[in-house]
């Protein structure tokens, strides 16, 4: 599964995500020269590449995400991470969600994290 972080994506869950699994193919919107971008280039982006996007956004990008559904536009999926809910509980959460999931599995659908 490739990933990509946010701009504004916690880096101390990319940290522990990338300690538990460091062949985990997760980039960050700032590595890839997205820094400022809007959120549909962001999205845009990310459908190209074919990455699961991971943010803190609730309200824009999910948004802009469900426009890309409806407008029959490619949306290799979202997950939206709580910002209050604790860092190891994220981590083990995506963790899962990383390791059992199939290629594509999350195509055109927004999850949320943490799963309980």
């Amino acid at each position: 599964m490739k990933l990509l972080a946010d701009e504004n994506f916690h880096r101390a869950i990319v940290r522990g995500l990338l300690r538990h699994m460091p062949q985990l193919d997760l980039v960050r919107v700032q590595d890839v020269g997205l820094r400022g971008a809007d959120d549909p280039t962001v999205l845009a982006w990310a459908a190209g590449e074919g990455r699961l996007i991971l943010t803190h956004d609730a309200e824009t990008l999910i948004a802009d995400a469900y426009v890309r559904v409806r407008s029959a536009l490619p949306m290799p999926g979202v997950i939206e991470v709580s910002q209050t809910a604790p860092i190891g509980v994220v981590i083990e959460d995506l963790i899962l969600l990383i390791q059992g999931s199939l290629p594509n599995e999350w195509e055109h659908q927004v999850l949320s994290v943490p799963l309980r």
